[in-house]
């Protein structure tokens, strides 16, 4: 979707899949649908048909015109893993996160369920890599709980959780096999509140654990007003990431093409594979 993104914990995001729907009380207020469903109807917009579900091949290659390296956030304003979105769509957007791995990327589902079973089959060649960072949304006990269950079975090289918004306090929480926690409170109008004890829990549970915490914002009607500030300071923790360097130019030019060429939305005859060998 853009190059460049305002969200703290990444630098750019990046729209293969557009539109979703909602499933848990985290989507209740879903900022990428109020955003989506502002330009529905509008003729050439990315989007026209405001939030629903669409696969977008003609943005697959994007990572690999990027030629500096970034933290992507993958399907920002949709989920990878909605059921909707076809086996072999999700392995090629792994396809080309394996293959341009100059990027760091984050993906992020409330679908746990079925990313952890895709990532010990068809995304078995890309739960092992250490520049792809695989996630769930928390956003209270009831469904956040067994999302992180579900992502610490997944064979995952790097597990982070986004427990945002945080919608009640979680108790005590198994970090085992997690590298990464991101809090946050829900922002705009009609924002649930959130409780600070709930954000210092969940701190102090991570730095028992030496696991890396980012705390994102506090959120409410005034999110900039609110800050992101915690106890006098401002937690920017995250894993270390690997450095990869870019493809060279005619490398990456066949690979760009290679994916447009081959890549067949579902429904059509079987292609080649969309990266023979």
């Amino acid at each position: 979707m853009s190059e460049h993104s305002a969200i703290e914990w990444t630098d750019a995001t990046w729209n293969p899949v557009r539109g979703c729907t909602k499933i848990t009380p985290g989507c209740e207020r879903c900022y990428a649908e109020t955003f989506a469903e502002r330009f529905r109807g509008v003729p050439g917009h990315p989007y026209e048909h405001g939030f629903d579900l669409r696969l977008v091949p003609e943005k697959l290659a994007e990572p690999l015109r990027w030629k500096s390296a970034k933290m992507v956030f993958v399907n920002s304003m949709s989920d990878l893993f909605h059921k909707d979105v076809p086996d072999d769509y999700v392995e090629a957007v792994g396809r080309v996160m394996e293959r341009a791995d100059w990027h760091t990327y984050q993906v992020l589902t409330k679908r746990s369920s079925r990313m952890r079973d895709m990532l010990g089959t068809r995304l078995q060649f890309a739960a092992g890599l250490p520049h792809i960072w695989w996630g769930v949304s928390v956003e209270d006990r009831a469904h956040g709980l067994v999302r992180i269950r579900h992502l610490q079975q997944a064979p995952a090289a790097v597990r982070f959780l986004s427990i945002e918004p945080l919608l009640e306090d979680l108790g005590e929480i198994d970090l085992a096999g997690i590298h990464w926690v991101i809090v946050g409170g829900e922002s705009g109008a009609g924002a649930r509140p959130m409780e600070k004890d709930w954000v210092v829990s969940i701190r102090d549970q991570c730095q028992r654990a030496r696991v890396p915490f980012f705390f994102k914002q506090w959120g409410g009607v005034r999110k900039s007003k609110a800050g992101r500030v915690l106890d006098g300071k401002t937690y920017d923790e995250r894993p270390n990431r690997v450095e990869r360097p870019v493809l060279e130019n005619t490398r990456r030019m066949a690979d760009i093409a290679e994916i447009e060429a081959l890549y067949q939305p579902a429904g059509r005859p079987p292609e080649p594979l969309l990266f023979p060998g």
